[in-house]
């Protein structure tokens, strides 16, 4: 019988998050070394950055704009203030956090990935939004930024790709000014047992063959798919950002759990 290749990735069960050795972590169902996670990730993203948005509005059937919407309610960002939108993609909380903050304030729009990056400013650009918005290419688990500069961060729908989410929280809470908020939107676990057996029905069977149709690939959503299932619960997320540093979290059920929005302080 022939050894195993160490290189290859693992298949690991569905059934949710699982201890893996230190050197690894899941990529979606898989388990892949660390090292390669994030250009794993990146190559899902380069293939689906140019329909991103497109994509957003069919997946979601709209739905991802009122989410959205409910994170710019619930961020308190006044004029002056300074917000960086982490994982922020193609822009949409950028946009009305710049609106919100003024002339006067910083909106930083931050990817990892190049290629989103650039789909974001782009989009940015030609709506005119140019005088208070910086763009920069950063991995959340080492943000290039000062201790206590920002008065909100915002990561919407990214930290489930991030390799080591437990440093990337202790990174934002370092940027972070006393005071500060943190909001993190994302895809967790449906509270009705109906909704969720009928959420995993589309997310594995319909989501990637959107996802080929519209964008010719199906295995960068296959895998979208799989990264929600393996994302943290509600409460064990809570729980990690307590464990950062983070105080008064709470967090909000929005579509029956299908997506929770977290919000944390530090004082």
């Amino acid at each position: 019988m022939s050894e195993p290749n160490s290189d290859r990735p693992q298949e690991i069960s569905p059934a949710g998050p699982q201890q893996v050795g230190e050197e690894q972590t899941h990529f979606g169902f898989k388990t892949v070394e660390k090292a390669r996670k994030a250009s794993m990730v990146a190559d899902v993203f380069h293939s689906v950055a140019g329909k991103y948005d497109l994509m957003n509005d069919l997946l979601s059937m709209g739905v991802h704009r009122l989410w959205k919407r409910f994170t710019i309610d619930c961020s308190g960002v006044r004029p002056g203030q300074r917000v960086l939108d982490l994982a922020g993609g193609t822009g949409d909380l950028a946009a009305k956090f710049s609106r919100l903050v003024g002339p006067t304030g910083q909106v930083v729009l931050a990817d990892i990935n190049e290629a989103m990056l650039k789909v974001g400013r782009d989009k940015l650009r030609d709506k005119g939004i140019l005088v208070n918005m910086d763009y920069v290419q950063a991995n959340a688990e080492s943000l290039p930024f000062p201790d206590n500069h920002f008065d909100l961060i915002t990561i919407a729908f990214g930290l489930r790709n991030v390799t080591d989410k437990e440093k990337a929280l202790a990174s934002m809470f370092r940027v972070l000014k006393p005071g500060g908020r943190l909001l993190v939107l994302e895809f967790s676990k449906p509270q009705i047992e109906l909704l969720s057996k009928a959420y995993d029905l589309y997310s594995f069977h319909v989501l990637p063959k959107i996802g080929q149709l519209v964008v010719g690939d199906g295995e960068s959503y296959q895998y979208l798919a799989e990264s929600i299932r393996m994302h943290p619960d509600q409460e064990t997320l809570k729980t990690m950002m307590s464990e950062a540093g983070f105080e008064q979290i709470t967090y909000h059920n929005m579509t029956g759990g299908i997506v929770a929005l977290h919000r944390g302080f530090k004082f």
